[in-house]
Order: C-alpha cells, then sequence, then structure tokens
C-alpha cells in the first residue's frame, strides 16, 4: 500500500512539472555589463563602478563588470552601442559629454536613466600663483594663450564646455581658449600636477581624494550652491554670473526583447532607491537626479538639440558621432 501511494504521489509531481513553463521558473539573477567609454579614473568610470557595487550590495543582480574603452572618447563608445543592437544585460555610462560629442550614435540606443547631476570644479596645484579665481581670469584674460586649461573631455563634453562657458562669461572668445584635452581623469590629473595646463576643469566626485589629500585646490564650483568639503566658492559668488551642472545617466542597445529592456529599467529604478546608491551619492556630493523611461527619452533629445546650440554659440564645432 505504500508502494502505491508513493507511485500515485510521484507521478501526481512528475504530471505537474510537465505543466510548468519557462514563465513560471523563477528568473535567475541578472549579470550585467557597463560599458565605460573612456579611461579608468574618470566620472564616468567613477560612477560606472560605484552604480555596479551598489547593485551587487543590494542583491540586484548576479554580478557585474564593469570594462572600458580608452582612447577612442565617446563617439566610439555610442558607436560600440550600435553595433551591440539586441545585446540584453550591456549598458554604457554616459552623460552631457556623449550627449555633446557623439549625438548621431545616441539616437540609435535604448535610453535606460538618468541618474546624478553634478557640478564641476576649478582646480590648481597648491603651489599655483593663482589663489583665487578673480586672480586666475586677469592672467587669462590678459594672455588666454598663455594660461592653458586641461579637460578630460573632448569638444562639447563637459570639461571642454564648463571653462568655454566661464570664459565667455568673463569677456574672453572660447576660440581663443587653449583647451588641451586627455584621456580621462588619471591623465588629467597627471597633467594638473606636473603643470603642462595652469588650471584644469573637473567633477567634483572624480578628485575629491585628491582635494581632501592637499594635492589639489579649488578656486570655485560651478553649481548653485557651495559643495560640502570642499573650502571654495561658487562662479557667482566669485563674481562670475554663471552656473553649470553636468549629469550622467545609462544607455542600451536598441532592438531589446521587452523582456529584456524591462528588466534594464526595472533594475536600475530599483538601484536608485537602494541605501546603498543613496549614501554613495551623498559620498561623492552628487545630486540625485533620476529621471526613467519616457521622461529620460524626451530629456536627452532635448538636450542634444540644446548642446548643439550652445556649440554654435560659442562658434565651437556642433556635435556629431
Amino acid at each position: 500500500m505504500n508502494l502505491r501511494r508513493l507511485a500515485t504521489c510521484a507521478a501526481a509531481l512528475l504530471s505537474a512539472a510537465a505543466l510548468l513553463t519557462v514563465g513560471d521558473l523563477p528568473a535567475s539573477p541578472l549579470d550585467l555589463r557597463i560599458m565605460v567609454p573612456n579611461a579608468p579614473g574618470s566620472g564616468y568610470d567613477v560612477t560606472a563602478r560605484t552604480a555596479a557595487t551598489a547593485l551587487e550590495d543590494a542583491g540586484l543582480v548576479g554580478r557585474v563588470e564593469v570594462f572600458n574603452l580608452p582612447g577612442g572618447g565617446a563617439a566610439v563608445g555610442a558607436r560600440r552601442m550600435v553595433y551591440e543592437r539586441g545585446t540584453g544585460g550591456l549598458l554604457m555610462l554616459m552623460g552631457l559629454g556623449v550627449a555633446g560629442t557623439a549625438s548621431g550614435s545616441l539616437r540609435q540606443t535604448t535610453p535606460v536613466a538618468r541618474l546624478i547631476q553634478e557640478p564641476s570644479m576649478v582646480v590648481v596645484t597648491p603651489d599655483s600663483p593663482y589663489r583665487t579665481l578673480a586672480e586666475l581670469v586677469d592672467a587669462w584674460r590678459a594672455d588666454p594663450g598663455a594660461v592653458p586649461v586641461g579637460g578630460g573631455s573632448l569638444p562639447g563634453g563637459p570639461d571642454h564646455l564648463a571653462p568655454m562657458l566661464l570664459a565667455r562669461a568673463v569677456g574672453i572668445a572660447p576660440p581663443r581658449v587653449r583647451y588641451l584635452r586627455y584621456d580621462g581623469g588619471g591623465d588629467l590629473l597627471a597633467a594638473i600636477l606636473g603643470k603642462r595646463v595652469a588650471f584644469g576643469v573637473s567633477g567634483v566626485g572624480e578628485y575629491a581624494d585628491q582635494v581632501r589629500s592637499g594635492q589639489l585646490r579649488v578656486l570655485a564650483v560651478t553649481g548653485a550652491v557651495r559643495v560640502t568639503g570642499v573650502a571654495a566658492p561658487t562662479l557667482r559668488e566669485a563674481g562670475v554670473d554663471l552656473e553649470f551642472t553636468n549629469w550622467r545617466g545609462v544607455v542600451a542597445p536598441s532592438g531589446l526583447s521587452e523582456a529584456d529592456s524591462r528588466r534594464l529599467h526595472d533594475v536600475i529604478a530599483r538601484m536608485v532607491r537602494s541605501p546603498q546608491w543613496q549614501e554613495a551619492v551623498r559620498r561623492n556630493g552628487w545630486i540625485d537626479a533620476y529621471l526613467g523611461g519616457d521622461d529620460f527619452d524626451t530629456f536627452l533629445a532635448a538636450e542634444m538639440t540644446r548642446l548643439d546650440a550652445v556649440l554654435t554659440d560659442l562658434e565651437l564645432p556642433a556635435s556629431g558621432g
């Protein structure tokens, strides 16, 4: 009797299992890859690795691989995303710099979310002759070519736009600015410390450690308010009528299945609500600026148009890519 009952139960279990579909089974954890379209140490790199840590620590994914495409800049990264059409589980960390330099390719990707906003800062070495922004501006006005500025962005990116807008605000024609571009924050830091540039412009979070350790001195921050932990005025407090804020977000390849697209949007939406991400935003001096779905799509389209207009107004080449 017991054997008969056991056989009956086993048959029932096998019949129930046969009725299960793949959709009934629990989804496996999402393994994610995040592309950074420049070298390690850049603002994009810091943001991508911070997001990877938050995603893993919050238990939202299986594992995250962050990989860099150094040397090619935003245009190469955006084109790589175009070639990855239909690839699930892949994101590219991007932002104002990609929107300003690779808009053509970017229009062929899937917008996922804007994550953060971040002011820039004007930095010099501790022994720089420029003790204040006013002293720097005086020397810059007198001979723009003799006061080179360094940044980690291609023309149209935040490290390029911020000093160009600053130059125009203080009466210097942007085409006269001697802007030296470096491949990300690591190369730019070496140029600043090696005095190959008179000053540098970068995101607040990118050089937070160097500012705290005294390797760099901040003359001004470009946002609307002062940054906690940074002993420097805003541009307006320093007498320059200008406010500039960078932003960063993520896009995916086009041609995704509905399921892949939904999973990516959902995991990023969950990440930005996690305490792990919120703490990272606070620690890096970022501003939580989450914008997802159709809202980010609309914002991104408008931003690319706006940046082309800004570059034209500055008499600089408009974006393409």
